[in-house]
């Protein structure tokens, strides 16, 4: 038997696999991992192939499942003709794709060709382009349209953040040593871009804590608001604090945040990841809070951060500034999380916009008079982002909308900015400051 014999039949049983749960279980990623390493005959190089053309199968799920039962060779035939062109893949894609055109840039390009010379048969047996949920226009009809459509369904790019802007070379010294090309944001100085896959967590800059793993568009939501030096702020969904590391670094040595977050696992990992980055962990309000052990890491204090404390009660205090990075349905993040569009519904998303006003509404109080209060999300849909902002905005009328200090390009609307993946190359997001008067 052949290599690319053996894998293609290796790949049909991992979406046989994969197939009963694509359509119900948002933690599929931890399921495509678990799949992977439960084989040991698999190589990283055999890993990385089928991850590539696993999540290529999810982007385009409506265009190749049809084809699993009636025409499976063709099925992986396509998976492997709109994957990404890799070392993991070069081998795989020859094979399989002598006699097949170029895959062309565009979405309605891509499914001209396989419309036509592949033989999807007529109009009316095809399946629906662009492959995207048809209910999902009216939300973000901006995600219909080229270049963002291209941008959701093409592989996510590893952003990371500078912890310090004076550390740089330090962490570009290590990235030439090891031969990885990286690339600095045009309109971030402190993002920077891997070029290649590669895993940044076996580095000294990610051990020491010189950098942090966000993507640029996470970090534009707080760029994008002109948060001053100083004051005393509420991270109220911190989740494990990729926005509570970047909120204290604006913040700086004058600064305190209060980061908040009902989950122990997710207060754990930012407690490690604070004290990583080596910034200053002040007192909790609660025993029961983690403290991160110092022995397990490698620890860069350079007093240039806010100190930081870790709460896993809501706090009863006034703040100068509070941010509820709210949980939402995740459409923002389907590049990286391609089966959330088939896991996710109207209802979810319903459902996600009453929990965010309402966490709006509960952790407003916390603002002080002329404080603000920031609303973020990794949502695209404008029931979870800009119809959640104007229905808290006509049931508070002590907090107006503000515009933001810098765009960075994209349009304010409806009281907020979104980020659409294709202008910087990101995951989308959603951002609305709020001013309490």
């Amino acid at each position: 038997m052949n290599i690319v014999g053996n894998q293609q039949r290796s790949f049909l049983r991992l979406l046989a696999g994969l197939r009963p749960h694509w359509r119900r279980d948002r933690n599929l990623a931890a399921r495509i991992q678990t799949l992977l390493a439960r084989n040991r005959s698999f190589g990283s190089r055999d890993r990385r192939l089928y991850r590539e053309l696993i999540y290529t199968t999810l982007r385009y799920r409506s265009w190749i499942e049809p084809h699993l039962d009636s025409g499976p060779d063709f099925a992986v035939q396509v998976a492997a003709w709109l994957s990404t062109d890799s070392p993991a893949t070069a081998n795989f894609r020859a094979a399989l794709l002598a006699d097949w055109p170029p895959c062309p840039p565009t979405v309605a390009e891509k499914f001209a060709v396989l419309s036509v010379r592949h033989g999807w048969g007529p109009a009316k047996t095809r399946p629906a382009s662009p492959p995207l949920p048809a209910w999902f226009r009216s939300h973000c009809p901006e995600a219909f349209e080229s270049p963002n459509l291209e941008t959701l369904l093409a592989r996510a790019p590893l952003w990371l953040r500078l912890q310090a802007d004076a550390t740089a070379a330090r962490v570009t010294d290590e990235f030439s040593r090891l031969g990885w090309p990286f690339e600095f944001s045009a309109i971030l100085p402190s993002a920077l871009r891997l070029l290649d896959e590669v895993d940044v967590t076996k580095t000294s800059a990610y051990r020491t804590g010189l950098i942090e793993v966000q993507d640029l568009g996470s970090q534009l939501v707080l760029e994008s608001t002109g948060i001053a030096p100083g004051g005393r702020w509420l991270d109220a969904c911190a989740g494990a604090g990729g926005k509570t590391l970047q909120l204290a670094r604006l913040l700086g040595s004058s600064g305190h945040v209060d980061a908040h977050d009902i989950r122990p696992a997710a207060l754990r990992e930012l407690a490690l990841r604070a004290t990583r980055a080596g910034l200053r962990l002040g007192p909790a309000s609660s025993p029961r809070v983690p403290k991160a052990p110092p022995d397990n890491c490698h620890i860069m204090y350079d007093n240039c951060s806010a100190t930081v404390a870790l709460l896993d009660r809501p706090p009863d205090s006034d703040y100068d500034g509070v941010l509820v990075d709210a949980p939402c349905t995740g459409s923002g993040t389907w590049r990286r999380a391609p089966h959330l569009m088939w896991t996710t519904t109207e209802s979810d998303i319903a459902a996600a916009a009453e929990t965010q006003l309402s966490l709006l509404v509960s952790f407003a109080a916390r603002v002080r008079p002329g404080g603000r209060l920031i609303y973020a999300t990794c949502s695209l849909s404008r029931r979870e982002n800009e119809d959640v902002v104007a229905a808290f905005l006509a049931a508070q009328p002590a907090f107006r909308s503000e515009a933001p200090a810098r765009t960075f390009g994209s349009t304010v609307r409806g009281g907020g900015l979104t980020f659409l993946p294709a202008r910087n190359d990101t995951d989308g997001f959603f951002v609305a400051s709020l001013r309490k008067t």
